[in-house]
Order: structure tokens, then sequence, then C-alpha cells
């Protein structure tokens, strides 16, 4: 077990994680502090529920994965604890909700002509997600101390 604690672990002293870790962070903990605490314009834990449930179908197990993923995930990205999983766990909603707007076309719904947003914004995060899961922490990480001190022991 110490030893896949260890590989998941595993990074480097790289600045470019940083970068992704935090421009992931502002732009997804939002949305899942809104869908869970009804903050930053969001509609809150029940009425999202609601929504992916009844609106679009989802099994309510699946939906409250979703929405604790892009919350608890993103903080997790944040300070860089097991990012490599916490990455792939995001990336892995986020190929999921670029999916389900895959019938609003491409392009994100700028003017508010269309019914829905489109899933450009998904390839991004995703991306985003598939590159730190490669990459890992990085510096300024706990991922990346663990490491030192694994190093150490």
């Amino acid at each position: 077990m110490k030893k896949l604690f260890r590989q998941l672990s595993l990074t480097d002293d790289n600045y470019g994680s940083i970068v992704l870790r935090i421009s992931f962070v502002i732009m997804m903990l939002p949305h899942g502090a809104g869908k869970l605490f009804g903050i930053f314009g969001g509609f809150g834990f029940q009425s999202t529920m609601q929504h992916f449930t009844e609106n679009m179908g989802i099994p309510y197990i699946l939906a409250l994965l979703a929405i604790l993923i892009e919350f608890i995930s993103s903080l997790m990205i944040l300070v860089g604890y097991q990012t490599r999983i916490n990455a792939f766990l995001l990336a892995s909603v986020m190929t999921v909700a670029g999916y389900m707007h895959i019938d609003n076309g491409f392009y994100m719904n700028w003017f508010g002509e269309k019914s829905g947003e489109g899933f450009e914004f998904h390839i991004l995060a995703v991306g985003m997600m598939l590159t730190l899961a490669i990459l890992g922490g990085g510096r300024y990480s706990i991922d990346n101390k663990l490491r030192k001190f694994c190093l150490l022991s």
C-alpha cells in the first residue's frame, strides 16, 4: 500500500503544475461550491440534485458523486494532494458533462442564442486535468512534500 501511495504521489518540482492547478481551481471550485452550497450563483444541493436526477435522468448516486468530486477534488487539486487521482476524477466528471452538452454544439452560448452551452469548455477542462494526471502536483504541492518525506524515510 505504501508503494502505491508513493507512486500516486510521485511528482517533481515543475512550475507548470501549479499554474494548471490554480487556473483550474479558479474555474471549477465555484461550479462545485455553487452546486453544493448555492454560492457563486449556483442553485444549491437540493435544486442541483433535482435537476440532475429528474430533468437529466442521472442516477442519484452518480449525480451526488459528480457534485462532491467537483467540490472536494477541486480543493485537493488546489493544495496538490493526491493530484493524479483527483485530476483523473475531475477529468471523468468533465468528460461526462461534455457528453451531456453535445446536443448544444461545440461553442459555448456566449450570446444566449442557444438553449444550452456547447462542450468546448469541457474539452479544455479535461485537457488540463489529464495533464495534471500525467505531471502530478509539481512544486508547492502536498504531493511534492510527501515525495521528499518518503525519500528521506
